[in-house]
């Protein structure tokens, strides 16, 4: 049995826990050090004092606005062509990974340009103060120039992830991250380059990782073709691509709103607070990639299932799923919540009320945690099917529907203590409507089923 073969035995035949966790283990551990760079980049960073580590906080929303744009071709494509496999069409598949490809490298370069040219006016509105804005400046400007090569990673994790090569992607990952582990302190202390070090190592270790999709591409290891002759923006493939990708890219236009609204209202209580927020951030990151990776696994084989009307294999891999990605939750939370404390004091000098916001904020983000796997399920599900309006509304909730009402309100009646709040009640929110969602669908799911 060839490559390609293996790989279509494992979206359609394999047992569910083994494709599952040949599918999304490997996807899981490579977005785990791909956030645990993230996370290193806030280490090294929180070295140099409070303005610094402000700078990269303020950062981080702008870099998910760029890679919201690889998601939108990536993620839309990925669903898709999963179906398309299920489905056995081979010509079409082909025609939308080269049309996601190339559309996501063309967009994401307008995004940046844009993003570039107004970028003071940018970071101001994302939470610089006066004394984090040079640096923010100085260590923006590199990363959002160089994000190109994130724009093309982010899309081809997400078709790579498709065709059941999650071996692949978890190589490329855990090449970069291991890369700019080892490139920080030498930017940023050996050569004194300070928040810039950590912005050149950041793109050097996102330019690697693009040159080894790459080479996938060339040395012709994937099941589809990506060449410009099969870009198409033809309706049918534009709209499938679409009508998933738009909603993944409002959900992480919608993560970057949060963590804006965030730090806008974390810094009118002092640099301390916004830097709080920073590792924070990227904490509870590390935790929502390893799930998002994990439920990598679970798309294709869903959407895989779903286009080939398999429903009890359909209804395995949820279930498996949801077991697995809650029993993860439970760990990580409570694992955050106890030891909050010790994890916020590694990224600071001695800053005690960095470390005060910050511990309090990692407890109550810790404890809504634990129901983050149930709603992801759900919220991935629904765009494996092609149910984009479902998914769309579903992802929204957490970082749009239910939490901003919350943020806008809290912090007027109850100070600083309503911005920590803010996203764990929205978490607890958006948990009790993927109840009924989840509940409608699966009725909907037995219907279908008995008419086939």
């Amino acid at each position: 049995m060839n490559t390609g073969s293996k790989r279509l035995a494992l979206l359609g035949s394999a047992a569910v826990p083994k494709a599952l966790l040949a599918l999304g283990l490997p996807t899981m551990i490579g977005m785990m050090i791909n956030a645990l760079y993230n996370l290193a980049d806030a280490y090294f960073v929180g070295g140099l004092g409070t303005s610094q580590m402000g700078a990269i906080t303020v950062a981080f929303p702008l870099g998910q606005v760029v890679v919201g744009f690889g998601l939108l071709f990536g993620n839309g494509a990925a669903s898709y062509l999963s179906r398309l496999l299920g489905r056995g069409n081979k010509e079409t598949a082909n025609k939308a990974a080269s049309t996601a490809i190339y559309s996501s490298l063309f967009v994401g370069a307008a995004v940046i340009i844009c993003s570039v040219i107004f970028l003071k006016p940018i970071l101001h509105l994302l939470g610089a103060s006066e004394t984090v804005m040079p640096y923010a400046l100085t260590y923006t400007s590199i990363y959002v120039t160089f994000s190109i090569f994130n724009v093309f990673n982010v899309t081809m994790n997400n078709i790579v992830s498709s065709e059941g090569a999650a071996k692949t992607t978890m190589c490329v990952l855990i090449t970069g991250a291991v890369l700019n582990v080892i490139l920080d302190p030498f930017f940023i202390y050996r050569l004194d380059l300070g928040v810039a070090g950590a912005a050149i190592a950041t793109a050097i270790s996102q330019c690697v990782s693009a040159l080894m999709y790459l080479g996938y591409i060339l040395r012709k290891k994937s099941l589809f073709s990506f060449s410009i002759h099969a870009y198409r923006l033809s309706k049918e493939i534009m709209s499938e691509i679409l009508k998933i990708g738009i909603p993944t890219l409002a959900f992480q236009l919608l993560t970057s709103l949060s963590i804006t609204m965030i730090n806008d209202g974390a810094k009118s209580y002092g640099d301390s607070a916004l830097a709080a927020m920073g590792p924070v951030t990227k904490i509870m990151s590390l935790g929502s990639l390893m799930v998002f990776g994990f439920l990598k696994g679970l798309q294709p084989i869903a959407g895989y299932s779903y286009g080939a009307k398999k429903y009890d294999r359909f209804h395995e891999a949820v279930k498996t799923s949801l077991l697995w990605s809650t029993i993860f939750c439970v760990i990580f939370g409570l694992t955050t919540t106890v030891f909050s404390s010790a994890i916020i004091s590694v990224f600071t000098k001695n800053d005690m009320e960095m470390i005060h916001v910050g511990r309090t904020a990692l407890i109550v983000n810790g404890l809504s945690f634990l129901l983050f796997g149930f709603y992801t399920v759900y919220s991935s599900l629904f765009l494996a099917m092609g149910k984009a309006k479902e998914g769309c509304f579903l992802g929204a909730c957490r970082q749009g529907i239910c939490f901003v009402p919350v943020i806008l309100v809290l912090p007027g009646i109850i100070g600083l203590p309503g911005i920590l709040y803010a996203q764990p009640i929205a978490d607890v929110l958006s948990a009790f409507i993927t109840i009924f969602m989840a509940v409608h669908l699966h009725k909907e799911l037995a219907l279908e089923k008995g008419l086939t």
